[in-house]
């Protein structure tokens, strides 16, 4: 059964850091990019980030590029997302999900997280 279980938010002060986690099962790195993505409500969804199975190349959305970190540890199935910066606008609800990766950022998404709320306070 696949899944994925994001981990790791929280409230923070702007200027703040955070690491969510992405904890996956019933599939391997080997074969699927993980990507994050953000929505707040009655927002559009955004992909911020991803990381290639294939070479471990990663794609950053401009409004993170430089603040978020993305990372795998293939030996403990998890994928993380660095935070650091944080500003209000940062504030979403962040999902991680299953899928590609390009230079356009993650595609072909499959299976989606339950997601996590990151809150940050000016």
């Amino acid at each position: 059964q696949v899944q994925l279980a994001e981990s790791g938010g929280g409230s923070v002060q702007a200027g703040g850091s955070l690491r969510l986690s992405c904890k996956i099962s019933g599939f391997s790195l080997a074969y699927y990019a993980i990507g994050w993505f953000r929505q707040a409500p009655g927002k559009e969804r955004e992909g911020i980030a991803c990381i290639s199975n294939h070479d471990g190349s990663t794609y950053y959305a401009d409004s993170v590029k430089g603040r978020f970190t993305i990372s795998r540890d293939t030996a403990k199935n998890t994928i993380y997302l660095q935070m650091n910066g944080l500003k209000p606008e940062d504030t979403n609800f962040y999902y991680c999900t299953r899928g590609g990766c390009t230079t356009d950022g993650p595609v072909n998404y499959d299976f989606w997280g339950q997601g996590t709320q990151v809150t940050v306070s000016s």
